[in-house]
């Protein structure tokens, strides 16, 4: 009997990249650096949850959409392969990290160049698949910036997606009402945490995700100048912060007939009317 070695280098399959980020626990006490950036050594991280209803939202439409894989993407420190082997825990097929220190304290502007680049090394990219926003920076720019940057159409704040031939269809909810969007791909979509439920790893694919070999790139794998990135040639600068003040209790009024003139007087003396 003859050994056949079926080779597959070569052979393109479609790539649905979802990009992750490593973040500092919602439940933990957060503070900033002196230059404003958000402190991160000491803090317990994990993988943003958001990001869990996009690699879930992925690993559907990975169903979808014939021999593809997904990539779980992110920018970051070395530590960040933690939200990675996450990702690969869920179901991902494999992962990519972009660690260099001349990325720290890259706005958003600097950080989508970085990713939209990483993403450039992903072949026969589909689809990108994000969350709404992070926890830790809150923009939700990323989306749009990469639409951008790629020129591809996004479809975003989603809730809902599904892939028919070429073309993505997504249904956005918001206080406005549903809409009903598509594009063709390749194209990004965004999801927020009304999306489907995240599965659970089991042990096995959690073990399996530890061993799991994440290769590393820098900025000049990617051929992006360090001049381009980082903190000190971000287009936007943090100037100034302040601790919010602890919210006190507001005054009650009881109403005994008098509650209408009370609180008109109140919002008088607040200068709100």
């Amino acid at each position: 009997m003859t050994d056949v070695n079926v080779q597959t280098k070569g052979v393109k399959m479609p790539a649905i990249a979802v990009l992750v980020k490593h973040v500092p626990d919602t439940w933990s006490e957060k503070s900033l650096e002196p230059d404003f950036t958000l402190q991160r050594e000491g803090v317990d991280e994990v993988l943003d949850e958001v990001n869990e209803f996009a690699v879930e939202q992925a690993l559907r439409l990975k169903e979808q959409l014939e021999g593809s894989e997904v990539v779980a993407v992110t920018v970051g420190p070395e530590r960040s392969t933690e939200a990675l082997r996450r990702a690969i825990a869920m179901g991902c097929d494999r992962a990519i990290l972009v660690a260099d220190d001349a990325i720290a304290g890259a706005d958003v502007l600097g950080t989508t160049w970085v990713l939209t680049n990483a993403l450039n090394t992903i072949e026969d990219l589909q689809l990108i698949v994000c969350g709404s926003g992070s926890s830790d920076g809150a923009m939700g720019a990323i989306p749009g910036l990469l639409s951008e940057y790629r020129q591809v159409p996004a479809l975003t704040y989603c809730v809902e997606s599904s892939i028919g031939g070429n073309t993505l269809s997504a249904k956005r909810v918001t206080n406005a009402g549903v809409t009903e969007l598509s594009a063709s791909l390749p194209a990004i979509l965004s999801v927020t945490d009304k999306a489907a439920a995240p599965r659970f790893p089991n042990f096995k694919s959690l073990a399996a995700a530890k061993k799991a070999e994440i290769p590393t790139l820098t900025l000049a794998d990617l051929g992006v100048e360090p001049t381009q990135v980082g903190l000190n040639y971000s287009a936007t600068v943090v100037q100034n912060a302040e601790v919010h003040p602890p919210r006190e209790q507001g005054e009650m009024i009881y109403d005994h007939g008098q509650g209408a003139a009370a609180i008109a007087d109140y919002l008088e003396q607040e200068n709100l009317i």
